[in-house]
């Protein structure tokens, strides 16, 4: 193992971490296309000349790579030997590393892109990113179904965030009595076949765009769900709420909007849900003192720059005065203790 320490959490090493960060992102996202991880999982202590033979790379790329990975501590050098780091292994291991390279091919079609406008969108308030990713439509909801590359590698993202999440939720809060369901802005409809297959008593409705619906009935027809799972073709900041049901679900949608928005949405779900019914949100969440954690803190400039105006990774308690504002009670927290800052927000309606 080399005698090399890791950047210590404080001191000049956050100052390389920010200006190189373009840097350690881009030997990532290589580590991952060029199958590294994989090659250092099935073959511990690999060489360098080993992988450089392995994936047909010449000697000197192959050891401007391993240099950054190791460096990263994305990877270990044992000698003249490579292996992944624990941070990477703990991904083989619990079988979770092929949902962490979707969400590394996301970041670099979609976040890369949007936040070289940043500054302008800081500047102006407005999303000026998505100059950036041409077409009709207001955000980038709108328009991705006209860039069928691009609207695949997005849900296969978010299918992969969701199942980060909804895993690790069905295990944490118990739906038992949950007997129908709204999924407002459901998506491709993985959130909606997770929760469904967990819970035969429920059955769903799922809302989303037209384009993003035909997605969802694709999924929900392959995992044989269409009796349970319903899905509705429409932009739901229009379409009435379904009257007199037991459950919401807002699952990675509430980050996008404005707090006012996230408000009026809690509000339709809780005249909607019949008494006694739930809602639950499944985001990203940032501290109550808003210095933490940085996974949140840098995501955020993905909403600032690109997807649509006014959203952030909002702290746990923009959501709870949200849910009070709308009238709901019984709010509470449930950390998910994931490598991602995800967390849930229950709360019920009287």
């Amino acid at each position: 193992m080399s005698s090399t320490s890791r950047p210590p959490p404080g001191g000049p090493d956050r100052l390389v971490w920010a200006l190189h960060g373009h840097a350690a992102f881009q030997y990532l996202h290589a580590g991952c296309e060029l199958g590294v991880f994989e090659l250092l999982h099935a073959a511990p202590g690999a060489t360098r000349d080993e992988v450089a033979g392995r994936l047909g790379l010449a000697p000197q790329p192959a050891r401007c790579l391993l240099l950054a990975l190791a460096a990263m501590g994305l990877a270990e050098k044992d000698g003249a030997g490579y292996r992944n780091g624990p941070a990477v292994e703990d991904l083989f291991a619990d079988g979770t590393w092929p949902l962490f390279v979707d969400v590394v091919r996301f970041e670099d079609r979609f976040a890369y892109v949007g936040e070289q406008d940043l500054v302008e969108s800081l500047r102006t308030g407005r999303n000026v990113g998505l100059r950036r990713f041409p077409g009709e439509g207001p955000d980038l909801y709108h328009r991705l179904h006209q860039r069928p590359d691009l609207q695949q590698i997005f849900f296969r993202y978010m299918g992969a965030w969701t199942a980060l999440g909804v895993g690790r939720l069905l295990k944490r809060v118990d739906l038992s009595d949950v007997r129908s369901a709204v999924d407002v802005g459901g998506g491709d409809g993985t959130a909606a076949v997770a929760v469904g297959r967990a819970h035969p008593q429920m059955r769903i409705e799922v809302i989303d765009l037209p384009e993003t619906a035909r997605l969802a009935r694709r999924t929900v027809a392959a995992a044989g769900l269409a009796g349970r799972v319903r899905v509705t073709p429409a932009d739901f900041f229009e379409h009435e709420f379904a009257t007199g049901v037991d459950g919401f679900f807002f699952f990675h949608q509430l980050v996008i909007w404005p707090l006012g928005t996230v408000t009026a949405l809690l509000a339709r779900a809780h005249r909607a849900l019949r008494p006694g019914g739930r809602v639950v949100i499944l985001n990203s969440m940032m501290d109550d003192d808003e210095d933490g954690p940085l996974a949140a803190a840098l995501d955020t400039a993905y909403f600032v720059a690109l997807p649509a105006p006014g959203g952030m990774i909002y702290a746990w308690s923009d959501y709870e005065a949200c849910l009070r504002a709308a009238g709901f009670v019984g709010v509470r927290r449930v950390a998910l203790n994931l490598w991602t800052p995800q967390g849930v927000i229950l709360a019920r309606k009287e």
